[in-house]
């Protein structure tokens, strides 16, 4: 394998124009390389080539045009992040009051392994994910504020704080190691089912960390796919062998899943962005049609229908 090699700036400005890219502002375009990262900016031109086999760009591209993805990419991940957020802490929030509710308020009490599945395939994994919990108690418990207060007055830690030092993947994978009827208490406050949550949970977790790592967002596929919902169905979402066609593994399988998991009103703004976004997208990059975007993220011409849904 070819290693490879540093490039200057004028190097990476040289390549790029000799693939056809117009760039009509050399120093603008080096201080957006240097402080962007070359290898960042370049994750979105395969958007504007003229094929995956001829690495050569579409007539009339600009660097501009690429940037113009760059920066939308970047302010989707934040809308998106900031939304999530809102999602793992209701999530956490809902998690902790119902466990607190049936197990007690001392994590003695409350992270007994018989408070959880009594699977026998899980045993291990109960095991594990509860030694995962205690640690970060032992690990942090007395860097943050509250679980200080509490571990210093009370000499215990509530889940309701305890949650606080736990990632959005963790929860993922407390929730996976609840009992049944636990998972239901918690799913029917988001009107899913048990499964569906779980996937849920997974899925958006994943997205959060795309998020926080500053990943390319806007065309991420998942490998695993979120069950058919009514929204697919009452937006005429086309059929391909019996599969719908968009918001399974895609974005706009994101905005279905904030759909149910964010109140009405933080999911009307959050549409809201989104949408804000594309239409400066548009007005920015006229040669490709803003219509090949949409359909990388998987988002039908009505898709804000969704709101009033």
């Amino acid at each position: 394998m070819k290693n490879k090699e540093f490039k200057s700036l004028d190097e990476q400005i040289s390549i790029m124009k000799n693939k056809g890219l117009i760039i009509d502002d050399i120093d603008k375009t080096k201080d957006i390389l240097l402080r962007e990262n070359y290898f960042f900016i370049n994750g979105y031109r395969m958007l504007f080539m003229k094929s995956k086999n001829e690495k050569k760009f579409i007539e009339g591209v600009s660097f501009d045009d690429i940037y113009a993805v760059f920066q939308f990419d970047r302010n989707l991940r934040n809308i998106l992040f900031k939304n999530l957020l809102i999602v793992e802490n209701n999530l956490k929030s809902v998690i902790s009051y119902n466990f607190s509710r049936k197990y007690g308020i001392k994590e003695k009490n409350y992270l007994k392994a018989s408070n959880f599945s009594q699977d026998i395939k899980k045993v291990r994994q109960v095991n594990d994910v509860l030694n995962k919990v205690k640690r970060q108690i032992k690990l942090n418990g007395r860097q943050h504020s509250a679980t200080l207060h509490y571990l210093s007055n009370y000499g215990y830690v509530p889940m309701w704080i305890l949650v606080k030092l736990l990632s959005f993947g963790m929860i993922n994978e407390l929730y996976s190691i609840l009992k049944p009827e636990d998972k239901l208490s918690i799913a029917e406050f988001y009107n899913l089912d048990v499964e569906t949550l779980g996937i849920y949970i997974g899925l958006l977790s994943n997205y959060r960390n795309l998020c926080a790592h500053e990943d390319i967002v806007y065309d991420h596929k998942t490998q695993k796919v979120i069950p058919d919902t009514i929204y697919h169905r009452d937006l005429n979402i086309p059929l391909v062998n019996d599969e719908y066609e968009y918001g399974k593994n895609d974005i706009f399988s994101v905005v279905i899943m904030l759909k149910f998991m964010l109140k009405d009103s933080d999911f009307r703004d959050f549409v809201n962005e989104v949408s804000y976004e594309l239409d400066l997208l548009d007005g920015r990059v006229d040669s490709i049609p803003q219509s090949k975007i949409l359909d990388i993220m998987g988002f039908v011409p009505n898709w804000k229908e969704i709101v009033n849904l």
